[in-house]
């Protein structure tokens, strides 16, 4: 069975709707870049209907110690994703900031990058396999890019893993069997402009893996 993360969640009425309909994880980016940023004071309340049902996941680029703190204190997310250029050393210190459990995301475009998993294992709770975002881009993930999901096809890794890139209902189900994916996260593939979730989208999404 996959289990699925819809991603950069902003209202009431998606996030019920990707509970609804099963997913594992709901994620709230907190990168003031995103379309999607949201602020923890408003994440807090907001995700608090997930509590007990799906994993929270606050998802972050290079955050500093303060807004680890707003994190912790006002979202208490179950899982800091890690979506920057954080050493294992700064996961350590993430974990101990906000209490929560880490997920890092490894950008691929090539079968060599997959190699930084190896570092990766024995620090993280979950790891994520992301497209690197296309040339110039201010975003590190959710820009819909997606890469060979065959060079994940048959390897194994220490630690539960997602698959993240370009997904959407229409080939969600063909990427968790070419890659082998456990788990699958989507952002972009759920919108009908950027940062803004569809609910019919979402659905569909979680229909098609769940």
């Amino acid at each position: 069975m996959t289990r699925a993360k819809i991603c950069g969640l902003t209202t009431a009425e998606t996030l019920d709707v990707a509970l609804d309909h099963g997913a594992a994880f709901v994620g709230a980016v907190m990168f003031p870049k995103s379309p999607r940023h949201i602020e923890p004071e408003v994440a807090g309340p907001l995700f608090a209907r997930a509590r007990e049902r799906a994993g929270i996941v606050a998802v972050t680029v290079d955050a500093d110690d303060a807004l680890l703190a707003r994190i912790g204190e006002h979202l208490r997310p179950d899982f800091v994703q890690l979506h920057g250029h954080e050493t294992v050393e700064r996961a350590a210190e993430v974990r101990r900031l906000t209490g929560a459990g880490i997920i890092k995301v490894l950008s691929v475009s090539t079968p060599e990058d997959l190699e930084a998993a190896t570092l990766w294992e024995d620090h993280a709770d979950h790891l994520m396999f992301d497209a690197k975002p296309p040339k110039g881009s201010v975003l590190p993930g959710g820009v819909g890019a997606s890469f060979d999901w065959s060079m994940l096809g048959g390897r194994s890794f220490r630690t539960a893993w997602f698959l993240a890139g370009g997904l959407n209902s229409g080939n969600a189900a063909e990427a968790a069997r070419i890659s082998g994916a456990p788990l699958l996260d989507v952002s972009s593939g759920v919108e009908s402009a950027p940062g803004v979730k569809d609910a019919a989208l979402i659905a569909a999404f979680l229909k098609a893996v769940v």
